[in-house]
């Protein structure tokens, strides 16, 4: 756990000094089945998007997909970027965009895939990489993320109502 911790770190470090470097760190949380979708951007040292989404009735890998799918977009959008990291309480989920069979969260894949050909194409030295950061790693930038998404209140849109 601590060379994984170091490496996170190590990650984080060489984001903070690189300008054309993208720190992407979600996390969710789903209460009530209200998903809480949490994330923030780096870029160098400091936070440039914190993003919170919610939505009802969602699984959760739907939900992690879904804040996935929205910070590669905001992120693809900017200029000078040669390197997206995204770090996941939930990797399993992450795989499913580069999965090309068929599957339930294949509109999410092909929207990510769309948004990622337009970053390729533009430089081919360009990268991403996903990185797991479970919950059980502790490591603090996730941690606020994952603080972020279960204290975050959201009033039912709603009400609730049996038939």
């Amino acid at each position: 756990m601590t060379s994984y911790h170091n490496r996170l770190n190590s990650i984080l470090e060489n984001s903070l000094v690189n300008q054309d470097a993208i720190l992407i760190i979600t996390d969710i949380s789903i209460k009530n089945k209200v998903a809480i979708l949490v994330s923030h951007i780096y870029r160098g040292q400091e936070i440039i998007v914190k993003s919170v989404h919610h939505t009802i009735n969602i699984t959760f890998t739907e939900a992690k997909l879904f804040t996935i799918r929205c910070e590669i977009n905001y992120v693809v959008q900017l200029q000078d970027i040669t390197c997206i990291i995204v770090i996941t309480d939930m990797i399993l989920a992450a795989k499913q965009i580069f999965n090309s069979s068929f599957h339930l969260y294949e509109l999410y894949s092909i929207v990510i895939s769309k948004d990622l050909r337009c970053f390729f194409k533009r430089n081919l030295n360009n990268t991403i990489n996903f990185w797991d950061c479970p919950d059980s790693i502790k490591w603090s930038p996730h941690l606020l993320v994952d603080k972020e998404s279960k204290h975050i209140k959201i009033d039912s849109v709603f009400s609730s109502k049996t038939s």
